[in-house]
Formats: C-alpha cells, structure tokens, sequence
C-alpha cells in the first residue's frame, strides 16, 4: 500500500511557496502560472500559512479588499495541517475527510517534504482498485469450466436398511 511519501514521489514534491509580504495578486499569478489551487506562504525557510482559491472568495466579500495591495500573510490560514510521510493513502483519506481538509501537508523528520490533495489520494486508490479487479478477471474463463468432462459415475454401495450413492 502506497505512502503519502510515495505519492509525492510520484506526484513530485516540488513546493510553490511565497512570502508572507507578497500580495494577493501576485500570488494569485503564482498560482495560475503553476494551475495550483493553493500556496504556501513562507518566512524565511519555514512555512507559516496556506491560502487557497477558497480563501479568495471568503476575501473577496470582505469590506475594503483589494488584492493588488492586500498581503498574503494577512489572510493565510496560519492552522496548518499535516500527516506524516509514512501514512498508508487510507490514512491520508481520513484525514481528509475526517477534517474536512483540501490539502495536507506531509511532514518527514519534522521538515514539510509536499503538499497533497484529496484527488492525489483518490487517484492512488483508483489505482490499486483498478489492479485488483484487473487480477480477479485473469482468473479462468468459463470456457475453461465447460470443456472439462463431467462424468458422473455412481458406486451403489449397500448399508444395512438403505442404499447410498456416492460420487467416484
């Protein structure tokens, strides 16, 4: 069963970040530019928030915001949530649903190594489902069955008050 590290291996673990003092409009071109729903927002070498395309329209109903002057590091989500880069992808997709979540950071020896989504776990999972049914159809066809040769041969074998038969 695959890890969210080897999703990440397969997926690639590059992680789009930028700074807490870019605005939102010009993290809103990193994220077109890269056809990401989400970006990390760092300080210095750590990351400190996310803010997605969900965010922006939360943003956008707010009085007086403009994202040509309104700074990321003021709107990012600073509560982030991780799972570890060992999670099987059925733990990764509790999380996701248990929490409500559209994307997870993963974390290996306490540095963030990717970020992950449900789909990326989903598309794991169809994966492996579509294998195992893939296996369970090269099993022996029908055909097989109805070419052997079925012959009954009955042994009639006498016990005191009543005849058996049996199968040879």
């Amino acid at each position: 069963m695959k890890t969210a590290e080897d999703i990440l291996l397969d997926k690639g673990d590059e992680i789009i970040c930028v700074t807490e003092d870019v605005t939102v409009f010009e993290a809103l071109k990193v994220m077109t530019a890269n056809n990401i729903g989400a970006i990390l927002v760092e300080r210095g070498d750590r990351v400190v928030g996310i803010w997605t395309e969900r965010d922006l329209m939360r943003n956008v109903l707010t009085e007086g915001f403009d994202p040509k002057t309104a700074r990321i590091g003021d709107y990012m989500i600073t509560n982030l949530r991780f799972a570890s880069a060992k999670d099987s992808v059925y733990m990764l997709m509790d999380k996701f649903l248990g929490l409500r979540l559209r994307h997870l950071l993963i974390e290996k020896d306490g540095k963030y190594i990717g970020l992950l989504s449900p789909g990326d776990t989903l598309k794991v999972i169809l994966h492996e489902k579509t294998s195992e049914l893939t296996a369970s159809n090269a099993q022996p066809s029908w055909e097989y069955y109805e070419d052997w040769q079925w012959r009954k041969r009955f042994k009639k074998v006498e016990t005191p008050g009543q005849p058996v038969k049996h199968f040879k």
